[in-house]
């Protein structure tokens, strides 16, 4: 039996599903997030619980989701700062209410048809998992008030691969989907250069970069779910891709 819809979510396309999408506008507001005020202490006790376990973890400052609607310009929200720790409480909530998490996925593609991941390090706050290289847009992804997603995506690309998304011909739009209370917005990258060339190319820069976050790269060349550890939200992603269901 499907799960109910949730109030924020009435009116979207079917979770799961890709859509595409006629516009972004994510605005950022001053003050805290009341999700963060009212779980302060819960987020400090799950906090200490986490970096017990995984001392590399960092609570940097991330933008969160307070609402956000999908309407006839495309997608509008409004977010604010939180520490990546009350982040990391939220996530760990049964019905995860209280906000919403919404992140880029730069969708890079191969001159073979493949497309190219990324393999999460084992100190990270996903081990292991495979997906494209992202990261929780962060304020120095705020210009004038609104969230950058461009700037998300090159940014963690270039930190985490060491690839120039200038050098790969972007799509003309960008697409989304949902998982409960998580959304993802994507746009396509296109390399001229094979899946192998690719994954060698991120392979030396692991070889010098400073943080070492990934593990690897991984070339995808099917929809085959149990192909690798994928994050969750990827399966919509390459069910869409090699379904042959993208737009040009």
């Amino acid at each position: 039996m499907n799960a109910p819809v949730p109030d924020d979510f009435i009116g979207w396309p079917a979770e799961r599903t890709v859509f595409p999408l006629s516009g972004l506008d994510l605005r950022v507001v001053p003050g805290d997030h009341p999700l963060y005020l009212a779980e302060q202490e819960a987020i400090a006790e799950n906090w200490a619980r986490e970096t017990a376990a995984n001392p590399a973890l960092f609570d940097g400052r991330m933008v969160f989701q307070r609402r956000l609607t999908l309407t006839d310009q495309g997608l509008v929200g409004e977010g604010h700062v939180i520490p990546f720790s009350a982040f990391m409480w939220w996530r760990k909530q049964s019905d995860r209410r209280g906000g919403i998490h919404l992140f880029a996925y730069p969708v890079l593609e191969t001159s073979d048809g493949a497309l190219v991941a990324i393999r999460m390090g084992a100190h990270t706050a996903n081990p292991g998992q495979v997906y494209f290289a992202a990261g929780s847009l962060e304020p120095e992804d705020v210009v004038d008030g609104r969230c950058d997603l461009e700037a998300n995506m090159r940014r963690e690309v270039l930190e985490e691969t060491g690839l120039d998304l200038k050098a790969a011909r972007a799509g003309d739009r960008y697409f989304a989907s949902r998982i409960g209370r998580t959304v993802v917005v994507m746009r396509l990258f296109r390399f001229d250069l094979t899946a192998d060339e690719l994954t060698d190319r991120i392979h030396a820069h692991m070889l010098v970069a400073e943080d070492q976050e990934i593990s690897g790269a991984v070339a995808i060349r099917s929809a085959d779910h149990t192909a690798q550890p994928y994050n969750i939200a990827m399966l919509p992603v390459i069910d869409w891709y090699f379904g042959g269901e993208r737009g040009a």
